[in-house]
């Protein structure tokens, strides 16, 4: 399935590239992109989509657990990290055109998705809009779109105003700080986050993305655009137990009957962990997706 418009580049590296142990860098060529990629191990296919504010290096752990089976592979999405776009504009399916493109230039026809939080976004449109190129999928931190709203959602919101109206310059470190962990990330760790949006392009982004997601997505999921749907690709939801509101039991509370949307989903939770699980207990990640993946897909 190859796109003649995404090519691939050679091997290649940034200076700035935090070090993560067994990961090689890729710069590719897609359609209005020059995307960064981070790969570790051989095999079938992981590819792992990043959360806000963070990119590929989210996945340092875990990825490199995770290689000791798969191929596991690591972008930076638009808007974020080392991936660079010819144009700051972002449709409604925009990252998932990028996503497809990038595939493509990979020559990966199927794959295993994981996603954190934005990520999700991403994530979920590939699979209701091009169920055959996923085998299964787990999502992280995100209740399924066909989730209804409520009122008891909104503390689970609290962040979206100030990153709606984030102002350039401004540090969002905020974000990393309890309750979205259970333990207060050490400052390198968050610096290292950070450190793209030193990047002009990077932290005009975060408006970009925030309306995308508050003006465009949203919407569609409070309407009901998703319940008019079903999900037939396999997956996982996992919500760490100190995500308040946001636990695997508040989720399996308010979707009620998952058979109704989907065809095979399963909700659980991580312990000691909240919104950012992949810091809080990436031990505990790694095993919950190797578990999945070897019975489901």
């Amino acid at each position: 399935m190859a796109n003649p418009r995404a090519t691939a580049a050679t091997e290649g590296g940034a200076a700035d590239l935090p070090p993560a142990s067994g990961f090689r860098h890729r710069f590719l060529q897609t359609p209005g992109l020059t995307s960064h990629v981070a790969v570790v191990g051989e095999g079938e296919p992981v590819v792992m989509l990043h959360g806000l504010p963070q990119h590929w290096w989210q996945w340092r752990t875990i990825g490199a657990a995770l290689g000791e089976r798969y191929q596991v592979i690591c972008p930076d999405l638009r808007g974020f990290g080392w991936t660079r776009a010819d144009s700051p504009g972002m449709g409604r399916l925009t990252q998932m055109d990028d996503l497809l493109a990038l595939l493509d230039a990979l020559h990966l026809d199927r794959i295993r998705l994981v996603a954190h939080d934005l990520g999700a976004v991403t994530a979920h449109h590939l699979a209701y809009a091009e169920p055959e190129r996923v085998q299964a999928m787990a999502i992280l931190s995100v209740p399924p779109p066909f989730m209804p709203f409520s009122v008891s959602m909104l503390p689970a919101m609290r962040h979206i105003p100030p990153l709606l109206f984030h102002r350039r310059g401004r540090s969002i470190a905020h974000v990393f700080e309890p309750p979205y962990v259970v333990k207060r990330m050490p400052p390198e760790t968050v610096a290292t986050y950070l450190a793209p949006m030193q990047r002009p392009d990077i932290d005009a982004a975060i408006n970009e993305v925030y309306r995308w997601l508050v003006f465009s997505e949203m919407p569609r999921m409070a309407a009901g655009s998703y319940r008019r749907q079903r999900l037939t690709v396999p997956t996982l939801y996992a919500f760490g137990a100190e995500d308040r509101p946001l636990t695997a039991d508040f989720v399996r509370a308010q979707c009620g009957d998952l058979s109704r949307f989907a065809e095979h989903v399963e909700i659980t939770e991580v312990p000691e962990a909240a919104h950012f699980m992949t810091d809080d207990n990436p031990q505990a990640v790694e095993r919950t997706l190797r578990d999945f993946f070897e019975r489901v897909g």
